[in-house]
């Protein structure tokens, strides 16, 4: 049977059975999208084609249709040939790429060896066997990694989160005659290198862009879709729904609604867990955020802000340390009913902390992901805040995207009045982001 047909013939019917992982998977008919990309590279009108750009939504069914087809494509058109794949980080890849492609490649009769301390996997099928080296792409000092190397192919996902540098470099070593490049991703501003430099000149890059939303999965229900468009709003929302490039500009939580979030909390409200976030600063204000659960809910109880600036005298991390005393037993706690979570930079006070009794966890710094976790919560409701937090609420209203960097193709708040919104963050991402995704360890067919 025709290469083609039996793509579609997957596509309609395919079911799989991993013979080594057991786990079964049962394949819904696929879009015409998802169609075209697992179909392209032998298309007549599209074959001479040197790349393809899958971007638009979340959850639109790109990523791993991609993969797979990318899979295909060197399996079907070359032996004995080193191609690369990348996501932003090698962890990430393998979480959201690799683990569901191979039980797919073993359900289909390939043989999949995955040599995870040098990151190479080796497939083999019907005679051939080809190499597929796995990178992360997540600074500029990744470029190093691809340096030297031939490759017939190389598969970039999350490719709007990588350093131009690293991509040129890698897609520089794509030399072997046919090689073609695979570019998946959801959208950033309109500035952004990717942007400019290959969606944007798609035509003269020799690219096919395709642009997904999540109505181009037929796997997801009516009901999944609107559990999604709940999650985001502002920029997010447009990006990661609409699948739109589009800037970060005005407020950045333009969601945060006083009359639903903010709320007097009872005397009487029992709390099972309870966390401390904190911004340290030196001359820049210094931000504690009382963290407790009832129920699903996580509330900000209370708050302790000091400026050194503003009252031209800094306080020493022995004197903050005094502060997260008296905070903590104002609310009858004591060091091991709470876990404090800090600014990683703050190495001195993570310290001191710890000498005095506390369980401290470094904070997560990824300041983008961490907004926008912090939106989806506001969104759920997974977070409300007490009335006493006033400088927490103050914040919400004074915490804008840097315009200027906006027109770099970068995404950055205004470093000013982000103090507690700091804290915020720290919390959301360390504690109830990192939950749902631990929580989350099966991955949904063409995610």
């Amino acid at each position: 049977m025709p290469l083609i047909n039996r793509l579609i013939l997957y596509g309609v019917i395919w079911m799989s059975r991993a013979v080594r992982s057991k786990v079964s998977f049962k394949f819904t008919p696929f879009s015409n999208k998802q169609m075209q990309v697992l179909t392209w590279w032998r298309h007549p009108k599209l074959k001479e084609l040197e790349a393809i750009i899958c971007d638009g939504s979340v959850r639109a069914g790109k990523t791993l249709i991609m993969s797979l087809s990318y899979i295909l494509w060197a399996m079907t058109e070359f032996d004995g040939q080193q191609f690369g794949m990348a996501g932003k980080t090698i962890g990430s890849f393998r979480r959201n790429v690799l683990r569901t492609l191979k039980i797919i490649l073993w359900g289909r009769g390939y043989k999949v060896h995955d040599n995870r301390s040098d990151n190479i996997l080796t497939i083999s099928k019907g005679g051939k066997t080809n190499y597929f080296f796995v990178f992360g792409g997540k600074d500029e000092s990744s470029q190093d990694l691809v340096q030297g190397i031939t490759l017939a192919g190389f598969f970039f996902d999350e490719a709007a989160l990588m350093p131009q540098s690293f991509v040129n470099q890698a897609t520089a070593r794509c030399s072997v005659d046919g090689s073609k490049l695979w570019f998946n991703m959801n959208p950033e501003g309109p500035y952004h290198w990717f942007k400019t430099e290959w969606i944007d000149k798609a035509a003269e890059k020799m690219a096919l862009h395709i642009h997904f939303t999540m109505d181009d999965n037929p796997s997801l229900t009516e009901k999944v879709k609107n559990r999604y468009k709940r999650m985001y709003s502002g920029v997010f929302f447009k990006r990661f729904i609409l699948g739109l490039w589009v800037m970060s500009e005005g407020i950045i939580y333009d969601n945060f609604d006083p009359e639903t979030m903010v709320l007097d909390i009872p005397d009487d409200m029992r709390f099972d867990k309870n966390y401390i976030s904190v911004d340290y600063g030196t001359l820049n204000p210094t931000a504690f955020l009382l963290w407790g659960r009832n129920f699903k809910t996580w509330y900000a109880r209370d708050e302790y802000y000091y400026s050194g600036r503003k009252t031209q005298r800094q306080k020493t991390d022995a004197e903050y340390v005094e502060e997260m005393n008296r905070f903590v037993e104002k609310h009858g706690l004591d060091k091991k009913s709470v876990t404090i979570i800090v600014d990683p930079s703050a190495a001195s006070f993570i310290t001191a902390l710890k000498n005095e009794g506390y369980t401290v966890d470094k904070a997560k710094n990824d300041v983008i992901d961490g907004i926008r976790a912090t939106a989806a919560a506001m969104n759920e409701g997974a977070i409300k805040f007490s009335r006493t937090c006033k400088n927490l609420i103050q914040e919400f209203g004074s915490y804008t995207w840097d315009a200027k960097a906006s027109l770099k193709g970068e995404d950055k708040p205004i470093k000013e009045h982000d103090h507690a919104m700091d804290a915020l963050r720290y919390f959301v991402f360390k504690v109830i982001y990192r939950k749902q995704t631990t929580l989350s360890k099966k991955p949904s067919w063409l995610s």
